[in-house]
């Protein structure tokens, strides 16, 4: 069953908003870098940090959808159609990864208070609202149907909350010398972070390891399949996703009749569209059998 789709322009328009992106994020690093030495604030240098995985991660996203966009070969039949979903992996369990350092830090900021100097707080967090919230732009309509951009696409919208948590902190400090906010905001931003991450990992991990997608019943998809006349059953059943867009379905299927080769596609083309429409499966392989002798358990360890 064969299916072309083209994703030329889409890929290159969410290249070019991630190298935009990409700078405007170097930018903010650099400056919430300074801001926070100079100022003595943990939540100023636990966001400048944010925002160097954010540049990390959409430099890995950005390389991930390159790849994407290379043909399918001999040697790599499916060409690389996972890098967004590896890339999707990596980025947030850096998410995790940065929020565990925050935690530890924010613990020792609590326990040793510092004085800081809010007014650069405040004009840098301003900084990080205004660039990270143009980057977010640029991302939202690609976050909504590739995992792979949603995972860029959380890592700056975190961070242009965590700027706004910071600006807060920074006008309490000012203005109310209440300094114990910065860790408080710190810890606040990091939980948000295992948050955020823990399902995106979850997510990459199921497509990675060949899992059934989540919202697929089989034991009903069988039974649909075996009302369809002349199916026996469906066995040897493999059901996964090859990234967000392809779910692969393969199994062997049996029949009450031989049937010939005509017969059989007619079959194929009524079962290929019941797994689309009502199970959104749009890569079928079935191997047909009448009165094969082998195991017609569903699911076979192979």
């Amino acid at each position: 069953m064969g299916h072309h789709h083209s994703h030329h322009h889409s890929n290159d328009a969410k290249g070019r908003n991630l190298v935009i992106s990409i700078f405007l994020n170097i930018i903010i690093t650099a400056s919430q870098v300074v801001g926070g030495l100079w100022s003595g604030s943990l939540a100023l240098l636990s966001d400048a940090l944010h925002n160097f995985s954010d540049v990390l991660s959409l430099i890995i996203s950005y390389v991930a959808v390159r790849l994407s966009k290379n043909k399918a070969s001999y040697g790599k039949t499916f060409g690389y159609k996972r890098a967004e979903i590896i890339a999707a992996f990596v980025n947030a369990s850096s998410l995790v990864i940065v929020a565990i350092f925050l935690i530890i830090e924010a613990y020792k900021r609590f326990v040793s208070p510092v004085e800081i100097a809010a007014d650069l707080v405040i004009w840098f967090s301003l900084l990080g609202i205004v660039a990270n919230g143009f980057s977010v732009l640029l991302l939202k309509k690609d976050a909504n149907d590739n995992m792979n951009m949603r995972s860029a696409y959380i890592h700056l919208f975190s961070d242009m909350l965590a700027s706004i948590a910071v600006l807060i902190g920074g006008l309490l400090m000012r203005y109310f010398s209440i300094f114990w906010i910065d860790p408080l905001l710190t810890l606040i931003i990091a939980l948000y972070l295992v948050y955020m991450g823990y399902d995106l990992i979850v997510d990459a991990t199921r497509i990675l390891m060949l899992f059934t997608p989540s919202y697929i019943n089989l034991k009903a998809l069988q039974a649909d399949v075996s009302e369809i006349s002349p199916v026996k059953n469906l066995h040897h059943l493999h059901v996964w996703q090859l990234n967000e867009a392809e779910v692969h379905l393969e199994a062997h299927i049996e029949f009450s009749k031989n049937l010939n080769l005509k017969q059989f596609d007619n079959v194929l083309v009524q079962i290929e569209s019941l797994l689309l429409e009502k199970y959104g499966i749009n890569h079928v392989t079935l191997q047909p059998e009448f009165e094969k002798e082998d195991s017609k358990k569903p699911i076979i360890q192979d």
